[in-house]
């Protein structure tokens, strides 16, 4: 049995017990929950374990999961190398002052798959890889100017977040995108030093390029920007990113923590791109805190003590642990090129299903993604950037309709209705996608959809 509920039934959830835990974390967390990322239908599911493609909550439904902790887990849940690798490591120690091997050996694996990677350090998340990419491109290049696109994520920096969630009423001309901070009382600094272009947007890039180039160190760019839309890049403007930067001595800074899982070598190589340096995460820990910055030999010196104090000095107590390490060591070996092929086909068996769903109902909806990645987008076209992929609230409430209609046949679908896959998962779980989506394009949430167009 694929899960609790079946496409073709809608049963009520018991959530007795998620209520409970819900109840006594609203006593001690800020709105009941440590995560602002955590869902809620009207609460959150309280999780009890995780089985290869499947999450039991506490009160023992059953459902497959597409989230994957944010696209972490690309082995599913419970993936037994790793927990035999990590349960064996375990009696000699999880953390230590000293180095151990194991780092080592995850660096060499980087290494020798992605291109961009000819030196390496480890941090503990994908948030810390950024901040330390951007201070490294600073110190680098003596500057202090950021370039980014508009509606991407790239973790909690007050400087990384600048411009990742503006709305119409705030996000200015498209050929000049207003810097908008994050969070209230972010410091008026961040927003001179952040120049904000949109994705795709050769010409807005190549200007504002022209304009802020001399006092910028990086440029942010995620290959496929993920919250943004899940937006394939176009070529000319991943060239003209490249060429600009370079004629203006700015660092090419790759955000891969998400899209690493797009190919063996990577998103950036998946494109065409080729970065200074490139921020990790996620894949890379096995299901354990972790985060790595690599690039250019010359450039990853800015970290180098040999000499005394480096020119970006950069610690952490539990950055490179053993436990991540070798996590992250054996997550990765076990995704080999045919690992990666498999996920691929899997990914497109569930676009294609997706889009012959829509087609066969003439339904205002799209497909965007690539790779074990996909998207589904209230609109009838995909977007091509931020701003086009942005919803009005008549599309936000039918994908929280498409989100609950999900749930209750047994299948987590993150809010947004961005989604990943895992090797855990076969050509069954693909088709109780496809499915579900069918189905859902003949509710009536669906159809009241339709008639507002």
């Amino acid at each position: 049995m694929l899960h609790t509920r079946d496409v073709s039934g809608d049963r009520p959830l018991s959530r007795a017990r998620s209520h409970h835990f819900f109840n006594r974390g609203r006593k001690i967390f800020p709105s009941g929950v440590t995560r602002v990322t955590v869902e809620r239908q009207p609460i959150p599911l309280y999780i009890a374990r995780g089985d290869g493609a499947y999450v039991h909550d506490v009160d023992g439904n059953r459902f497959l999961d597409l989230n994957n902790n944010f696209t972490t887990l690309i082995h599913g849940h419970g993936f037994l190398p790793v927990a035999d690798a990590v349960a064996d490591l375990l009696h000699r120690g999880t953390c230590f002052s000293n180095p151990t091997e194991h780092e080592i050996a995850l660096a060499e694996l980087l290494g020798e798959r992605i291109p961009a990677i000819e030196q390496v350090r480890f941090v503990n998340s994908g948030t810390e890889a950024v901040m330390f990419a951007i201070k490294a491109a600073r110190a680098f290049t003596g500057r202090a100017g950021i370039i980014r696109v508009e509606g991407a994520y790239h973790g909690a920096y007050d400087w990384a977040e600048a411009g990742q969630s503006g709305s119409p009423a705030l996000w200015g001309e498209a050929s000049r995108p207003a810097s908008v901070a994050a969070y209230r009382g972010t410091p008026p600094s961040v927003a001179e030093d952040v120049t904000v272009v949109c994705f795709n947007d050769v010409e807005s890039l190549e200007r504002r390029m022209e304009e802020v180039g001399g006092r910028t160190a990086g440029i942010l760019i995620d290959p496929m920007p993920s919250r943004a839309g899940l937006i394939t890049p176009r070529t000319d403007f991943l060239d003209a990113l490249q060429s600009a930067a370079r004629r203006h001595g700015v660092l090419v800074v790759a955000d891969e923590v998400l899209n690493l899982r797009q190919s063996y070598r990577g998103a950036s190589a998946r494109y065409g791109l080729a970065p200074d340096l490139i921020a990790c995460g996620k894949i890379i820990g096995g299901g354990f805190p972790v985060g790595a910055i690599g690039g250019r030999a010359d450039v990853m010196s800015v970290f180098a003590n040999d000499k005394g104090r480096p020119l970006l000095p950069q610690g952490g107590t539990f950055s490179a642990n053993p436990v991540s390490m070798v996590a992250g060591r054996v997550a990765m070996e076990a995704m080999t090129e045919a690992a990666f092929d498999g996920l691929e086909c899997l990914g497109e068996q569930v676009r294609s299903g997706l889009h012959d769903a829509i087609d066969r109902a003439g339904a205002s909806f799209s497909v965007s993604g690539a790779a074990s990645l996909f998207r589904i987008h209230p609109k009838k076209e995909a977007p091509s950037d931020y701003r086009s992929g942005y919803a009005t609230p008549v599309e936000n409430d039918v994908t929280s309709a498409l989100s609950d209609h999900f749930l209750h046949r047994g299948i987590l679908l993150p809010n947004g209705a961005a989604a990943c896959l895992s090797t855990a998962m076969t050509a069954y779980e693909a088709d109780a996608i496809v499915a579900t989506f069918s189905d859902f394009l003949s509710t009536p949430a669906a159809h009241e959809f339709e008639a507002s167009r």
